[in-house]
């Protein structure tokens, strides 16, 4: 499969909304005793849960690593499919690969540069060369082209898009010290909205209180169909989340999309901090 030197916005391509039709899922098995308790074993047999649910009803990838093949293999159902594959840590929709479509039904992948939710300033983890292996070896999986960027680090957790040119994202994560300080929120921006096909940037201030991840907007906002997202809140002035939620709930209010449209905003709460 070919690395692409263009974009995705010149070649026609965009990233859909997590709404619209997709054609399968994609997940890494825990193991790491450092964040994982007991060896991984009682989130191992979650995620074969989850996997094994999922598996009913769409395509199924569980990605393993090598001391853990035999035991995820006899753990899952028959019908998911179990892919060795080395990482540092199982998430998927981080370290995994970005896909984009075009109006054809084509696809490519998107492959970021991971590191570790902030490097060697604030990152979860080290190494994470493998991680940032991943979005590779699934492009080589899925046989599609993929477009590498060794100048830009992002993982997926940290952007939404409604798949009609709006992207959203938060201040916090995008604009941290161990992302891309070399670059200007413009840059940044212009970026995202060239690899993502967009036209227009949403910078909600903040993510959840004390996230590890410098604030991803998967926890705090989503779009569930164009013109319409939901927003993680709390009526409790006292929980640290209110002041979070409330600076969101009123940059959105005065936003619009990309299409020249008021959000449609629809408060989901969340548990109490304390």
């Amino acid at each position: 499969m070919k690395r692409l030197d263009t974009t995705p916005k010149a070649d026609g391509f965009r990233m859909p909304g997590e709404f619209e039709e997709h054609s399968g899922t994609y997940m890494i098995w825990p193991e790491r005793p450092d964040n994982w308790r007991l060896g991984g074993k009682p989130a191992q047999h979650v995620f074969t849960q989850v996997a094994n649910t999922i598996g009913k009803y769409e395509p199924i990838t569980m990605c393993v690593s090598q001391a853990q093949y035999s035991n995820a293999r006899h753990m899952l159902a028959d019908y998911v499919k179990v892919v060795e594959m080395s990482n540092n840590d199982s998430w998927m929709r981080d370290c995994g690969a970005t896909f984009v479509v075009d109006d054809k039904g084509n696809k490519r992948a998107i492959d970021w540069t991971f590191n570790s939710w902030g490097g060697l300033v604030d990152g979860l983890y080290f190494p994470w060369d493998q991680d940032d292996k991943v979005a590779l070896k699934m492009s080589e999986l899925e046989q599609v082209d993929r477009y590498r960027l060794d100048d830009f680090i992002l993982e997926g957790g940290s952007i939404h898009v409604d798949g009609e040119g709006t992207v959203m994202t938060t201040e916090e994560c995008l604009l941290s010290a161990g992302r891309n300080s070399n670059m200007t929120k413009e840059q940044i921006a212009e970026k995202l909205c060239e690899y993502l096909n967009c036209e227009k940037v949403l910078w909600i201030p903040n993510g959840i209180y004390n996230d590890e991840t410098n604030g991803h907007v998967d926890n705090i906002c989503t779009f569930v169909r164009p013109g319409v997202v939901v927003l993680a809140w709390t009526d409790d002035e006292n929980d640290p989340q209110y002041a979070i939620s409330k600076a969101a709930y009123d940059y959105l209010s005065s936003e619009t999309d990309a299409k020249g449209r008021k959000l449609e905003i629809h408060k989901m709460y969340t548990p109490n901090q304390f």
